[in-house]
C-alpha cells in the first residue's frame, strides 16, 4: 500500500553523480547528517558519456540515489552545489508514485526539518 503524504512531505528520489567514491560518500554523509536526505545509495563505476563545453566526454563516476522529500529539494540542491567539485553538478529529482507505506513514512520522518 502507498502512503499518502502531507503537503510538502511527498517523497522524492534525486539522482546525482560524483567523480569518485570518496567525494560521493562525503556528499552522502553531509546530506543524511543534515537531514536533507533519509538515505543515499552509492552506485560505483557508472560510465557517463555526455557533452560538455563542446566535447563528448567519457568518464567513470559514482551515482548517488538520494531519498528525500519535496520540501527539502531546494535546500538539498543548495547543499549539493556547495559540496560538489563540478562546475555544474548533476541533480535530477523524480516524484515517487508508489512504495511501501512504512518506507515512505520513514523518508518523511528522517528528513523532517
Amino acid at each position: 500500500m502507498v502512503a499518502m503524504s502531507t503537503e510538502g512531505a511527498e517523497p522524492r528520489v534525486a539522482l546525482a553523480t560524483a567523480p569518485d567514491a570518496e567525494i560521493a560518500a562525503r556528499i552522502a554523509h553531509a546530506l543524511v547528517g543534515e537531514r536533507l536526505a533519509a538515505c543515499a545509495n552509492l552506485v560505483p563505476q557508472v560510465r557517463s558519456i555526455y557533452r560538455w563545453q563542446g566535447r563528448v566526454e567519457d568518464d567513470t563516476e559514482v551515482l548517488l540515489v538520494i531519498k528525500t522529500r519535496a520540501d527539502r529539494v531546494a535546500a538539498l540542491a543548495d547543499r549539493l552545489r556547495s559540496l560538489h567539485p563540478y562546475e555544474t553538478p548533476e541533480l535530477v529529482v523524480l516524484p515517487v508514485v508508489g512504495g511501501l507505506a512504512p518506507y515512505l513514512a520513514w523518508i518523511g520522518a528522517e528528513t523532517a526539518p
